[in-house]
């Protein structure tokens, strides 16, 4: 593994360390005895988690988002530790699709899931999971998505731009070990992979009850609820940080559907003078807290398009680390607009975490356009026709 062989690496700078290590017949580099392998070596338990890769920019843990394209648009992957907010598009049809492919990844690569929605049953929603695709097999989608285009004089600059963004692809069957998969919204992820994986499931009718006091607490009932299921998994099943797991280290993915909207119990939504030390805010700001000290990774979905007071939407934004929005032409003037023809909409990257750091990045690539197939969600640069 990349990181595990960065640890062996190294030039002997004097003659009495070659001269000491050719007397006792071991490089200055090995260690004596039976743990010379370097299992137990700390760069090696960082690459020993399926479906895990070290970033290239500051060795943070990553995992996929379950889109490679959007993975490459973050900087490799997300964060183990962070929250990655998606706002929903107006009419929420696309955000889900980006809520299942983070899942889905997770029950391919052998992670534990925890699903908590407020509006469907958590078994439903890993039901109705895209299958995952083989590298030939999305190869052959995009082939197929080409041909299907006429030829223009651009077309050279458009496949460019598409597969720029995608990552080299390996033929062959799909693999839990390896970094982001391709999936099919055609098709249901299979039985067999939901009866094996290890997931857990908060549907918020189901946990709540009237007779739920918070009084003590400035938080709604539902995120109390949600904060104390999700502590709950973190400690007993050993993701937490100060407890080292007993058995072999694992990823708790974290999905969380319409947080903030009414059905959470949240007013949020449906009035603009709301107080300053909103429930929402300060869910986030706990939640935040508990991934730091896990190895866990958190996706929400918002309808920040719904919130009236811009400055919940700024504080928002401040307490996730990765900010990503949707905008659907959907109803919109460019769903008829020429210029538009060949795209569903538009993704921003609002903001991309510098870990460590109290200022974010932002990225570098704008103008980006999302398309729905038949099979397959596609990022892909802007071409404006025309111009």
């Amino acid at each position: 593994m990349a990181a595990a062989g960065t640890c062996g690496t190294g030039t002997r700078s004097t003659g009495s360390m070659v001269a000491a290590a050719s007397t006792n017949n071991v490089t200055s580099f090995q260690r004596r005895g039976p743990r010379a392998s370097g299992a137990d070596s700390g760069c090696s338990r960082l690459v020993s988690i399926a479906g895990t890769r070290p970033s290239v920019r500051n060795g943070q843990l990553l995992v996929s988002t379950g889109l490679p394209a959007l993975d490459q648009l973050l900087g490799g992957g997300l964060a183990v530790g962070t929250v990655l907010l998606i706002e929903e598009d107006k009419y929420n049809i696309y955000s889900p699709l980006l809520f299942k492919y983070f899942l889905a990844e997770g029950i391919v690569s052998g992670h534990a899931v925890l699903v908590a929605s407020a509006k469907e049953d958590p078994a439903d929603i890993l039901q109705k999971l895209p299958a995952p695709l083989i590298d030939d097999s999305y190869k052959k989608e995009c082939d197929e998505d080409v041909c299907s285009h006429k030829m223009e004089p651009d077309i050279k600059m458009k496949i460019a731009w598409r597969y720029q963004l995608l990552p080299k692809m390996e033929a062959g069957p799909v693999s839990s070990s390896r970094f982001g998969h391709y999936y099919d919204i055609s098709k249901r992820i299979p039985q067999e992979l939901i009866e094996t994986s290890k997931w857990h499931g908060f549907f918020l009718p189901e946990k709540i009850s009237s007779a739920f006091n918070v009084e003590s607490c400035s938080l709604t009932p539902g995120y109390m609820k949600l904060l104390q299921f999700i502590q709950n998994i973190i400690y007993k099943e050993g993701f937490d940080g100060s407890n080292p797991q007993k058995k072999q280290k694992n990823i708790l993915r974290i999905g969380i559907q319409n947080l903030g909207s009414p059905l959470w119990g949240d007013d949020i939504c449906c009035t603009e003078n709301c107080d300053t030390s909103h429930s929402l805010t300060k869910f986030l700001y706990i939640l935040r807290g508990l991934l730091r000290t896990s190895l866990s990774a958190c996706i929400i979905t918002m309808p920040t398009h719904l919130i009236q007071n811009k400055a919940v939407i700024a504080r928002v934004t401040n307490l996730s680390d990765t900010v990503v929005g949707l905008e659907s032409f959907i109803g919109s003037e460019k769903e008829t607009n020429p210029l538009y023809k060949d795209y569903h909409g538009l993704i921003h990257i609002r903001q991309i975490p510098r870990l460590n750091n109290l200022i974010y990045d932002i990225s570098d690539v704008k103008d980006l356009a999302f398309k729905l197939k038949k099979k397959l969600f596609t990022i892909e640069c802007k071409q404006v026709h025309g111009l």
